[in-house]
């Protein structure tokens, strides 16, 4: 292996969380990556002193092109869309050593930086994920370094504007296995219980529709799910048979995921306010779970299911 590919070889999963960060797409971030891969093969390297901050600022920028396309804008208008979900262990979720950090992967501050110009993003990941200072930021954004604090001020306050709590895998075991018994149970009052008064939920419906179904407030969150939790003959036919159902963390934060054959059909996400569940994301599209699937192939020692048999 030669030295440039070495030293690129050397930041490829920091430069691929740093662009799933930003474009909520683990698919979009290896292209990212990949582009970033060949301008660092054709540049002078000689002239490149910091090879780090180089391809920090490559990659930022093509994402941000990306973020900035007509083809995104369409895609990621306001209600449309929905990240595409990491299992615990993948590597694109670091860095995660603080509480920022892994904040700033979950599903719902990525569904919050969607309502950022790319800008905001950018410095909100840069800054809480990455820890550059504002003068890094700056040079890679071609900014003054007052406008990205103020980016960074703004930014701040849109995903402080909704209380997340952080879980281990024990603890998500036993918020998913509540939340199946409840959903299963028939009663809606179960599981309103389980709901802060104004949880909200989204559903990509299994990519079947052209926007989301979302939901607001626990009792219409509530008969939903428990609607969505009665097993019927279709339910089975449109999964490709009876699922199985098994607790994890999803971008560092409970989960259920649902298996057919071993093969990953979906996942819904909880989002917890304390002790409560604030919100449920509910993704089923087969062209969000690929990277979920492949790394839930390569876990080898996994919790029994909470169902075995739907």
């Amino acid at each position: 292996m030669d030295t440039a590919l070495e030293r690129f070889e050397a930041g490829r999963t920091r430069l691929a969380s740093l662009a799933y960060r930003l474009l909520g797409s683990a698919a979009d971030a290896e292209d990212v990556v990949q582009d970033a891969f060949l301008r660092w093969h054709a540049a002078d390297r000689d002239r490149i002193e910091v090879p780090e901050a180089w391809l920090t600022t490559v990659v930022t920028n093509l994402a941000l092109d990306r973020l900035r396309s007509a083809q995104a804008r369409r895609e990621r208008a306001v209600g449309d869309w929905l990240p595409e979900p990491l299992l615990d262990g993948d590597p694109m979720l670091g860095p995660q050593d603080t509480a920022e950090q892994r904040e700033s992967v979950s599903i719902a501050v990525l569904l919050l930086l969607e309502r950022l110009t790319p800008t905001e993003r950018a410095v909100y990941v840069l800054r809480e994920a990455f820890s550059h200072s504002h003068k890094e930021i700056a040079a890679i954004l071609d900014i003054t370094e007052s406008a990205s604090q103020q980016h960074a001020r703004r930014a701040r306050l849109h995903v402080a504007a909704e209380p997340r709590t952080e879980v281990d895998r024990a603890a998500a075991r036993e918020i998913v296995d509540a939340f199946v018994t409840a959903a299963s149970s028939g009663s809606t009052d179960r599981l309103v219980a389980l709901l802060t008064a104004d949880a909200t939920g989204a559903s990509d419906g299994a990519g079947l529709l052209t926007t989301l179904m979302r939901y607001r407030g626990a009792e219409h969150l509530a008969r939903v799910l428990r609607g969505g939790f009665k097993p019927t003959e279709a339910k089975r036919r449109l999964a490709g048979g009876s699922p199985s159902f098994h607790a994890a963390l999803v971008n560092h934060a409970p989960a259920l995921v649902a298996t057919v054959d071993g093969r990953v059909a979906g996942t819904i996400i909880l989002t917890l306010d304390g002790a409560k569940i604030a919100q449920a994301t509910s993704i089923a599209a087969p062209a969000r779970l690929t990277r979920l699937d492949a790394q839930w192939q390569r876990t080898p020692s996994r919790d029994d299911p909470l169902v075995e048999d739907w």
